[in-house]
């Protein structure tokens, strides 16, 4: 365990306005999307993308966000850390995968997390538990909503915990932001993250790549996770490899067990080249 990582779970620190506010409170509505909720205003950098409407006589007029519309301004070049969103459907392995990378990387670059649940502290919790990073370098987002809405719609508690982390800890090289489990809708805002990384595995069948949705098709880079299991549950790696090479062109995948690569070699290449760009572009602080 890392010398300065608290024993104790309970004390990891939520980000700013992330609290026990029970759902209605005033977390929960700094979490919503408040930009499209009956008629407010737009989000912090962002613009409305659809029209008032309502279901039925008694509804409140309201909007909808449109997945394919990031409804805010992508961040600035820098210098600053690089920001990586690892999105995926609940149970497909992205707390794991974000420990693994805080074990192979935590020595070699100034690394931070920032964690998101609807109502727990649950993935923040399980880091600290794991000791991949000393309580300090890891935030909790309770979003209090669906996942999507903190990490693409209004991005606000998440960004608050980044620039918490980056006011608290001094320069740092890479902020991971986890989402909550979602589907394969979900996508980060550029106004939030760099770069994302969309986590499927193949408990859910070797039909998921083919079915595509944002998250698989348009993340920076898929992993196709668990392949331990494919023999198990009768998936085929073949076929996933096929589908997931239709469905996004030349954006790459990987195929990954952390039964068999506990530290996520391929995943962890892959940020260590996004760094290197970084550090040779002169954004990196």
């Amino acid at each position: 365990m890392h010398p300065d990582l608290h024993p104790d779970a309970g004390d990891v620190r939520r980000a700013p306005g992330a609290g026990a506010t029970p759902p209605g409170g005033d977390r929960l509505a700094r979490a919503l999307p408040t930009d499209r909720s009956h008629g407010s205003s737009a989000p912090r950098g962002g613009a409305e993308t659809s029209a008032l409407h309502a279901h039925g006589p008694d509804d409140v007029p309201h909007t909808h966000p449109d997945p394919g519309v990031d409804p805010h301004q992508p961040l600035d070049a820098g210098p600053r850390a690089l920001r990586v969103g690892i999105g995926g459907p609940v149970g497909s392995g992205k707390t794991a995968l974000v420990a693994a990378l805080c074990r192979t990387l935590g020595d070699e670059i100034r690394l931070a997390v920032v964690t998101n649940d609807i109502y727990t502290t649950e993935d923040a919790d399980f880091l600290l538990r794991n000791g991949v990073l000393p309580a300090s370098r890891i935030r909790a987002v309770e979003t209090g909503c669906c996942p999507h809405t903190a990490i693409r719609d209004d991005i606000s508690a998440n960004l608050d915990a980044v620039e918490d982390l980056e006011a608290t800890l001094g320069p740092l090289d890479l902020v991971l932001v986890e989402s909550g489990g979602d589907n394969l809708t979900a996508t980060f805002s550029k106004g939030l993250i760099d770069r994302q990384i969309f986590v499927v595995d193949v408990a859910g069948g070797d039909k998921v790549p083919r079915k595509g949705g944002p998250g698989v098709t348009t993340a920076d880079l898929l992993v196709i996770n668990k392949t331990d299991l494919a023999p198990l549950v009768g998936a085929d790696l073949a076929v996933m490899d096929r589908d997931a090479k239709a469905r996004r062109g030349d954006l790459p995948t990987v195929f990954l067990s952390l039964v068999e690569d506990r530290a996520a070699t391929e995943v962890a290449d892959w940020i260590r080249m996004l760094i290197s760009a970084r550090v040779a572009s002169g954004t990196t602080p």
